[in-house]
């Protein structure tokens, strides 16, 4: 074994135990050294490099490293973001969860709007901005950074959610050059992972694999996804390099259905009746390949981004949902350093053109199987982006940022008249959406260790096909939905100081035309999407922490506290019908609380998850579910260099609980079908072991 990769090790290793303290690490307080990190490369910086780089933002943008998630069962985008403020991620079934970030697709019960996902920047998301989560492994993921609304500006996102980065290894930035994985728990639950990489002179190669497989909690739950993800890189020269990723996803997840209140309280392990009558599944087969090349030049450098996405999805429903679909695009992007009348600018300018095309057809649902066919059609989406982004400083301790975005995003819809809704021939209708979104923001750094910040940003949101086409029992067609529009402000500061670290955030978006959802019938799935008029999403973003002792039973050791607060306050502003009543889907407060005691060879951390208030599930606010308390306990213990094993215990309490739920208008029409509850997990017991060699 190299001293390099003991020193990795041995600083991964201290990393964790003070990160595992707190449920979002400061940050402005990277616990890793940096002359113990992997140097990186042009393509792949180090991971110290990219933390460097978000602190200098004017936002509330935040980063979060893989050994804050490593000694947890991480399998779904919550298990690696729950400790984030101002993220909501609540699982559903599966990998399957709702993914806002401050109100962001608030009242989409299914699949992803509003956040673009990254994978080491490049564009996840399919081209009409709708997505799915299966394509990130937490297991084959090194760090993620979050970035709020227009924040995301440098990628070319300017959504109300803005976009979460999954940052992967490569040969070059990897903590050992092979890894091994195995767990186990309840639910008939068992995971195998592995990662293997090597340097070859300029070459480098990366390639990880993961099968998981669980029985589920609930009936009609059962799952088992396949993901499998790899990098090449070539060093051209010392200032060009190329990379290449690859990606393979199998996803195969049984779907139990929402249920009313009562029966997610009282019987939250069966399974909507519908669901099973109709085998509702969702069944995904999807490959990626993308392309970055990067080139050094004597003022700055150019990054050249491009991917291919192929998905195949087999999805009965209400109605069997057939779609192959194909996402391609390319991004050239801009950055530099330079002296602007004495002042040092740093500057970042770029463009993106992606699009896609997908064959969407429909069929009764014959117990999971294709009935007679009742829609063929095809769903084509265009987007022109160019957008940049200058920070200069004003002062050592001063920097004003200000950028603009200029897009046009079209979404056409071909009805090929095939089926039992449409026999009049072909029928293709369209819209298109410009917009300019500007930012503005300053940045105060007193110390090194120390932030302020404050910036208002404008965002778009263009709807995607899941809100432009919409059924009934007897139609699907073609709704030419307005964009969804914002204009956000945030203050807020972060650092540390002594004993102490927080990361604290204030924010107010007034929006215009908010995608609404409303559930026309829970049991098939039916959905209408409508612009609500004045909306306003406001809250606050807390983490902190603080060193309660140290030194306590050795010589190192501490026992830490550490708080994330995310408070939600969304609301309609004089709406007609439901006036200033509280929009649906989120609860008002989610709090989560950990208390660590830690040593360099390992950690245990209870943790306690508290949500005061249930989220409203109608618009009317008449129907909520329940407030809970759950507590976890989470340990990790190095047995050896590169050998841990840890523990991760949930809802010990076996609470039950209602972790997501569907929205509709009024729970008190009469005939309103309220089955739009999921019930939460009960108590469950995960462990694993990991080699790192």
């Amino acid at each position: 074994m190299s001293t390099p990769s003991r020193a990795r090790r041995g600083a991964a290793l201290l990393a964790l135990l003070p990160a595992a303290a707190l449920a979002q690490p400061v940050a402005t307080l990277p616990p890793i050294e940096v002359e113990a990190q992997a140097p990186g490369s042009l393509t792949a910086p180090s991971i110290a490099e990219q933390r460097r780089a978000l602190e200098q933002a004017p936002a509330a943008v935040r980063f979060i490293e893989g050994e804050d998630f490593r000694n947890r069962y991480a399998f779904t985008l919550r298990d690696m973001l729950a400790d984030t403020p101002g993220v909501f991620a609540q699982n559903r079934y599966g990998q399957e969860l709702r993914l806002s970030i401050r109100g962001s697709g608030i009242s989409r019960g299914f699949h992803l709007r509003g956040v673009e996902v990254l994978q080491d920047g490049i564009p996840v998301n399919l081209a009409d901005g709708s997505g799915d989560f299966y394509q990130i492994d937490p297991l084959a993921v090194r760090a993620a950074a979050v970035y709020p609304g227009g924040n995301a500006l440098r990628f070319g996102t300017s959504t109300l959610g803005g976009a979460v980065d999954f940052i992967t290894p490569t040969a070059r930035t990897a903590e050992a050059e092979n890894i091994l994985r195995a767990e186990g728990g309840t639910f008939g639950t068992w995971r195998l992972s592995g990662q293997a990489s090597r340097v070859f002179g300029d070459w480098d190669v990366l390639g990880s694999a993961s099968v998981a497989h669980a029985d589920g909690w609930r009936q009609h739950s059962r799952s088992q996804y396949e993901q499998f993800n790899a990098n090449v890189g070539y060093r051209i020269s010392d200032n060009i390099e190329t990379r290449f990723f690859a990606g393979a996803y199998i996803v195969r997840q049984q779907l139990p259905g929402a249920l009313s209140l009562s029966d997610a309280l009282n019987r939250p392990r069966m399974a909507n009746p519908q669901a099973l009558s109709g085998n509702q599944a969702r069944n995904v087969w999807a490959e990626r390949i993308a392309n970055r090349t990067t080139m050094r030049l004597e003022v700055g450098q150019i990054d050249v981004d491009s991917w291919l996405i192929h998905k195949r999805l087999y999805h009965p429903i209400f109605q069997v949902i057939d779609q192959d679909g194909l996402t391609w695009g390319v991004a050239p992007r801009w950055s530099g350093s330079f002296d602007l009348a004495g002042l040092r600018s740093e500057l970042v300018v770029g463009a993106r053109y992606f699009a896609g095309t997908n064959d969407a057809d429909q069929y009764l649902n014959n117990r999971g199987s294709r009935g007679r066919q009742t829609l063929s059609s095809v769903q084509r989406a265009q987007n022109y982006e160019l957008f940049a982004e200058n920070r200069l400083w004003l002062r050592p301790e001063w920097a004003l940022v200000t950028g603009a975005k200029l897009f046009r995003s079209e979404r056409d819809y071909q009805d090929n008249g095939r089926g039992l809704q449409n026999s009049r021939g072909a029928v293709t209708l369209g819209r298109t959406y410009d917009g300019f979104n500007p930012r503005i923001g300053v940045l105060w750094q007193p110390r090194p260790e120390i932030q302020a910040f404050a910036n208002i940003t404008r965002s778009t949101d263009v709807p995607d096909f899941s809100d432009l086409v919409q059924s009934t029992a007897i139609n699907t067609g073609f709704v030419p939905m307005q964009a969804q529009r914002a204009w956000t402000v945030e203050v807020g500061t972060r650092g540390r100081l002594d004993r102490f670290g927080w990361d604290l955030t204030l924010f107010r978006s007034n929006i215009r035309g908010q995608l609404l959802q409303f559930l026309i019938n829970p049991d098939t799935g039916l959905t209408a999407v409508q612009n609500a008029g004045q909306t306003v999403n406001q809250g606050v973003e807390l983490a902190g922490r603080v060193d309660l002792l140290r030194d306590v039973l050795a010589e190192g050791d501490r026992v830490t506290l550490g708080q994330v607060w995310t408070w939600n306050d969304f609301r309609f502003r004089g709406d007609a019908r439901f006036g200033d009543n509280r929009i649906a889907g989120l609860p008002p407060h989610v709090l989560r609380t950990s208390l660590t005691y830690a040593r360099p060879e390992g950690f245990i951390t209870p943790v306690l998850d508290w949500v005061p208030q249930g989220a409203w599930a109608d618009y009317a606010n008449t129907l909520r579910a329940n407030s809970y308390v759950k507590l976890g306990l989470e340990v990790g213990l190095t047995l050896a260099p590169g050998v841990s094993v840890f523990l991760d215990a949930r809802n010990l309490t076996n609470k039950r609980y209602v972790s997501d739920l569907g929205t509709i208008a009024d729970a008190r029409v009469p005939g309103t079908n309220t089955t739009v509850f999921y019930p939460g997990e009960g108590r469950s017991l995960f462990v694993g072991t990991r080699i790192a060699f």
